[in-house]
């Protein structure tokens, strides 16, 4: 997933304790577990995914990479691109996992606290670098969505993008994981302030979320309840 010819519906993995999980507003204690992360990607590669969103829970929480062993295995089992995040603090930590066969590393954290961080890894590694703008209320959140910063998603999307961010992926944390729906304007307003790809996440409930994701100008969503519920199929989702 390096230039997003096309929408792409993405599906995730997110990975708590070496399961496969998906929680309310990023919220421990809210998780709900579908079991081994590579029986997960294999299920979605299977269906059609052309494309898959890894993310380390626990390493978004506590700050170091805590599921390598199963994203290394999720890598392995696969043969499409996949993007990760959570608990990548260092450019050491990024070009490791470029080499080790991550296509894309997710920062959230790490760009917030040192935004050169993006530039480096991307001199190392052009096109590898997805910063993550996770938003409470008009506020980007940090430290898996648990710190505020004071950052407005609009501006902090372009600081990133002028300093070599590939791609941006914004969350919507007031509706991630609820299944409430999606909420446009949001989307809206970063794909109008960037010109590189802005990659839509959370709250996605029914095809016609899928839809106005793409609609209003998104190059790819993450799906994670909705798929892993049924509420619809990832073959539907594609061909919106």
């Amino acid at each position: 997933m390096t230039q997003f010819p096309e929408f792409e519906v993405v599906p995730a993995v997110d990975m708590q304790d070496g399961e496969a999980v998906q929680l309310v507003q990023g919220e421990r204690g809210t998780e709900t577990r579908y079991g081994d992360p590579v029986d997960a990607a294999r299920r979605w590669v299977d269906a059609g995914a052309r494309a898959l969103h890894l993310v380390d829970l626990d390493g978004a929480f506590e700050g170091e990479r805590a599921n390598a062993a199963a994203v290394e295995a999720v890598v392995d089992a696969v043969d499409v691109p996949v993007q990760l995040g959570g608990g990548i603090r260092t450019v050491d930590d990024a070009v490791r996992l470029r080499d080790r066969g991550v296509d894309r590393v997710i920062l959230g954290t790490a760009a917030v606290q040192r935004p050169d961080i993006v530039a480096e890894i991307s001199e190392k590694r052009p096109e590898s670098v997805i910063v993550s703008l996770d938003a409470k209320g008009d506020e980007v959140v940090v430290s898996g969505w648990t710190e505020g910063t004071g950052l407005d998603p609009v501006e902090a999307a372009r600081r990133y993008a002028d300093l070599g961010a590939a791609a941006i992926l914004f969350t919507d944390v007031d509706v991630e994981g609820k299944l409430s729906g999606v909420r446009v304007g949001r989307i809206e307003r970063l794909v109008d302030a960037v010109d590189v790809p802005v990659i839509a996440s959370g709250g996605v409930a029914t095809l016609d979320d899928v839809r106005a994701c793409r609609d209003a100008g998104a190059a790819a969503v993450v799906v994670g309840t909705a798929l892993y519920e049924g509420a619809f199929t990832l073959d539907t989702a594609m061909n919106v």
